[in-house]
């Protein structure tokens, strides 16, 4: 769940970007408010938040000195990817307020694009500093992909014509490890990554030419998931004392249609509000995944 406070954060203040990017006439004024709001903003949920992520989660463990732990591998891959979407998101986030503020597109690209990396450095330095978990290169390492691959796309195109997506479903596996995947919805959907899928959504129509009549809001998206897992690494074969069934843990791989949500013109500040605001959600559609245990296998429909 502490990995998931990345995935909040900045989207809660992303509401001042209700109204449309255009600058207003008499913009001085209007800016420096905006910058005030995003300023205060950001900082007060940010000390707020990792107030609350240090006596929610670090509080009553031990501290240590500040030391490295190896956690690749872990979930076969799902925890990386969800470090790559949130530092990805977020950055977008950023980057659109920056934008919403008056600030100049090079300094929005940069600063904004770079504010989950900086949200996700300040939890690796608390799990460094913790005898319970520890820092790891990979979350660095992941977190710093998912910033650079918005930043550069930003500053190569100046748009995200690759963007970073996410679906989920219920499983049935938060029944036989709750205290790992969830006692409920919520909690399921924020810890249980067999139902994941982490997606790669490309917008066909910016490839192309410019005379192209090819819709602009239509994508392909390469997905990746995993199944089977009750454990970390490996599924453990018991539950407080009781026996658990045996799930084979498997990698899956999508491709399916996808819908670019902020490219669909409308001339309503809400609705571009809402497309915006879930600009990173993949929406359901027929998909084909191919695994390594059952090999190809079509989805009529698949979130």
């Amino acid at each position: 769940m502490r990995k998931f406070v990345l995935f909040t954060f900045l989207t809660l203040f992303s509401v001042v970007n209700a109204e449309a990017q255009t600058p207003p006439r008499d913009s001085t004024a209007l800016y420096k408010k905006r910058k005030t709001i995003v300023a205060v903003g950001a900082s007060t949920f940010y000390v707020a938040s990792v107030s609350w992520l240090y006596t929610a989660w670090y509080q009553g463990y031990p501290l240590t000195g500040f030391h490295w732990k190896s956690d690749v591998g872990e979930w076969l891959g799902m925890d990386k990817l969800s470090h790559f979407h949130n530092s990805y998101q977020n950055g977008n986030y950023g980057y659109w307020m920056l934008r919403w503020a008056g600030v100049n597109r090079k300094k929005a690209i940069w600063f904004g694009g770079s504010w989950g990396l900086i949200y996700a450095t300040t939890i690796e330095f608390f799990d460094g500093l913790s005898a319970e978990w520890g820092a790891s290169y990979a979350d660095i390492i992941a977190n710093t992909t998912g910033a650079a691959f918005f930043i550069s796309q930003q500053l190569l195109w100046n748009e995200q014509r690759i963007r970073s997506k996410f679906s989920y479903h219920p499983t049935g596996f938060p029944q036989y490890r709750p205290d790992l995947l969830g006692e409920n919805a919520l909690e399921n959907l924020l810890k249980d990554y067999n139902g994941h899928t982490y997606w790669l959504s490309v917008n066909i129509h910016s490839f192309l030419p410019a005379r192209s009549k090819f819709p602009a809001w239509i994508n392909i998206a390469a997905g990746y998931g995993a199944t089977g897992m009750i454990g970390a690494y490996n599924n453990p074969p018991e539950y407080e004392g009781e026996p658990l069934p045996h799930f084979d843990r498997t990698q899956q791989f999508y491709l399916s249609a996808d819908i670019d949500w902020t490219k669909i013109k409308t001339g309503s500040n809400v609705l571009r509000f809402v497309f915006k605001l879930f600009s990173f959600v993949k929406l359901p559609f027929p998909t084909l995944e191919y695994n390594n245990k059952d090999g190809f296998v079509f989805h009529p429909l698949y979130f």
